[in-house]
């Protein structure tokens, strides 16, 4: 098989129908098929071979997915790139792999020949104009390459949250089958209008947004950079049924509406949450105002990357995300109070990292994936995530989960974003700090947040220090990067 082939039946069936649209550029499914398959004859005339490794660089545009699929279609392995990279970012990406070409959005290039100098790895520079044409030189289509279910079809590169960026590789049946898993539990349809504001790049918009919707041939709304009112004026004009986002982009979205509440979102049937934890308060508020549930599920790019999910024909249980999809196991492991480290096993698992046999060693033990996040089941088997084992803050022999703080944080008012970190101390080993942001309009200074916290948790939980700032660093997904917040001591 091949992941492709998901491509090759949409057209066949839905051939006449939208399958992505960015502001006035539009690709009907028979359209993207046929430029999907001049790219794999392109990358063919390239001497681009079955299991070699392509870098893909772009943001949401429609040559996204064309390139994606004519990838795939080739043969070749996928290796999505955040086209904000910088040189010695990219560097280690193209040595890594080994890749043998490198496509780079417009805005990109110039970065890529940088990071790729010192090696045989062309670059080739896409804009729409450019790409048709290059496309034009091709213009019979190259079939799909035939494919084995665990062949690699795409290597997804870890945050490199612990230290140089690994690449997970993700074979043609895992992919399969979690994506098609993710379109039946959306319940999606050719009907469906879904937003992409997500990267294509990252495991969420790429599988969950992308490739479902090809899967259900429903169309694809992309938007270039997310912005809250540009999301907003999307979900009227565009009249989208299905959001994706992570939980920043919902709070983003809430407090937009809040401030500008003439947008018409009444074509919205579900929203998705991911990438990190969503917290009830926020939750409750969006679908308060925007009368649409919010399902939260739970994946890794290590899991192809949908691990478990709420779904929508099943009891719904705010703060948790959820349980297993079809065919996956999850467990604690060494469980203390209940909470422990959550191992995930099935056929959504990757194959290991690339090149690194001892990393895919430590992290799948006996079949079991260890994510590093800790976490907890209740008696209905629902999985709720507490915190990453390495954001633990361990005060004077006290565990304080900052998930916790959080969403104690977060029921304040005036709080749009929070983070809680623990930084050193002398005498307790770690000390609890957080760092917030505040909602346009609205005031409270450091003590009233502190007392806010102080009167709903035991006194080794609150935060004693606590700094304002006018928002937390965020990464390409618009995920909170603890990592770069500053030292939060005055």
């Amino acid at each position: 098989m091949n992941l492709a082939d998901f491509l090759t039946r949409a057209a066949r069936i839905h051939g006449d129908r939208l399958a992505v649209e960015l502001d006035d550029q539009q690709l009907t499914y028979a359209e993207l098929h046929t430029l999907a398959g001049r790219t794999a004859a392109l990358l063919a005339a390239r001497g681009v071979r079955p299991g070699d490794r392509v870098g893909l660089m772009l943001p949401n545009v429609p040559e996204f997915p064309v390139l994606y699929y004519g990838i795939l279609r080739a043969g070749a392995v996928v290796v999505p790139m955040n086209p904000l990279l910088k040189q010695r970012e990219i560097t280690h990406y193209v040595r890594d792999c080994g890749m043998a070409l490198l496509l780079a959005h417009q805005d990109a290039a110039d970065e890529a020949r940088l990071g790729a100098e010192g090696t045989a790895t062309p670059i080739v520079p896409v804009t729409p104009e450019g790409l048709a044409g290059l496309l034009a030189e091709h213009p019979d289509p190259e079939p799909s390459v035939s494919r084995k279910d665990d062949d690699i079809a795409v290597i997804l590169y870890t945050s490199g949250t612990t230290g140089v960026p690994k690449g997970a590789m993700l074979t043609h049946a895992g992919l399969a089958r979690n994506c098609q898993i993710s379109a039946r539990v959306l319940q999606l349809t050719p009907d469906d209008v879904m937003m992409g504001c997500l990267p294509l790049f990252h495991a969420f918009g790429q599988a969950c947004a992308m490739n479902a919707a090809v899967i259900a041939g429903a169309r694809l709304a992309l938007l270039s950079r997310f912005h809250p009112g540009e999301a907003l004026r999307a979900v009227e004009h565009r009249k989208i049924t299905v959001f994706e986002g992570v939980p920043t982009m919902y709070a983003a979205v809430l407090a937009e509406h809040r401030r500008n509440p003439q947008r018409d979102t009444s074509s919205l049937r579900l929203c998705v949450s991911s990438g990190a934890s969503l917290p009830v308060e926020l939750l409750h508020g969006f679908e308060a105002v925007f009368g649409c549930a919010i399902l939260e599920g739970y994946g890794l790019s290590e899991t192809s990357p949908v691990a478990s999910f709420n779904h929508p024909d099943r009891p719904r249980k705010p703060g948790s995300v959820g349980t297993p999809i079809d065919g996956v196991e999850m467990r604690i492991l060494d469980p203390r109070d209940g909470v422990g480290e959550l191992c995930v096993r099935g056929h959504n698992v990757m194959a290991g990292y690339w090149g690194r046999p001892d990393a895919t060693a430590e992290t799948i033990v006996d079949g079991w994936l260890h994510t590093g996040d800790l976490a907890r089941v209740d008696e209905d088997g629902y999985y709720y995530i507490v915190d990453r084992k390495k954001d633990l803050i361990i005060r004077g022999g006290y565990n304080v989960y900052p998930r916790e703080i959080e969403e104690v944080l977060y029921e304040h008012p005036s709080v749009a974003e929070a983070a809680v970190i623990g930084v050193r101390h002398r005498s307790l080993g770690e000390e609890v700090a957080a760092v917030v942001a505040l909602r346009p309009g609205t005031r409270a200074d450091a003590d009233e947040l502190r007392e806010f916290v102080r009167e709903r948790v035991a006194p080794y939980k609150y935060p004693r220090e606590i700094r304002l700032v006018d928002a937390l660093p965020k990464g390409p997904t618009g995920k909170i990067l603890k990592r770069e917040i500053p030292d939060v001591r005055h």
